[in-house]
């Protein structure tokens, strides 16, 4: 009998991109492990010989999650634009490109930090280390540009882009990512002149 498709791909990879779809489309305390095994056509024993804990799964989805927009993201930013104070705002228009994608949900790491509440789960763990990358990305861009008050302007640039993806997840709406471009570039603006 010729191994299908499936059976060629690593266990532990077809649990993660069962885990993967159904996390971020259904949230991460919404999706049992039953389903994850059904799903990835893998064995109960299998899915704890890789990962320990649902709560591990987690993590190690929330890890390649991270994995995933250090590489296609901030490559995606760098691409549209070479100045510094043009990336800032080349953030925005990504996230409109992300926004319009048809399986849009919201950011797997917002969403599961609201979903695992307790900062001790190795969960929001993750979720908190990607927050904190994003942040020193952006405040990388901020010093790049000589900005000033570069820690306060890269928050704001995170909290917009933040608020940008709630918002666009809630209302469907990705026209919220060029509202917040506006309100970026009132700020770099204001932060040029002071």
């Amino acid at each position: 009998m010729a191994p299908t498709k499936t059976s060629r791909i690593p266990v532990r990879d077809r649990i993660l991109a069962a885990a993967s779809e159904l996390f971020y489309r259904e949230g991460v305390q919404n999706v049992g492990i039953d389903r994850i095994i059904a799903e990835s056509g893998v064995a109960k024993m299998s899915l704890y010989n890789h990962f320990k804990s649902k709560d591990a799964l987690i993590a190690a989805w929330l890890e390649q999650q991270d994995d995933s927009w250090r590489n296609c993201f901030l490559a995606r930013v760098e691409a549209l634009a070479t100045a510094p104070g043009d990336r800032l705002l080349a953030i925005f228009d990504v996230l409109k490109e992300w926004f319009e994608e048809p399986n849009f949900r919201g950011c797997a790491f917002i969403n599961s930090a609201v979903e695992l509440v307790h900062s001790d789960h190795p969960g929001y763990q993750v979720a908190l280390a990607h927050n904190q990358a994003t942040h020193a990305f952006v405040l990388r861009l901020v010093h790049a540009a000589q900005l000033s008050n570069p820690e306060a302007l890269a928050q704001q640039i995170i909290l917009l882009m933040e608020g940008a993806i709630v918002v666009a997840m809630i209302q469907r709406n990705a026209e919220v990512a060029l509202q917040a471009k506006q309100a970026a570039t009132t700020l770099i603006a204001a932060s040029h002149s002071s």
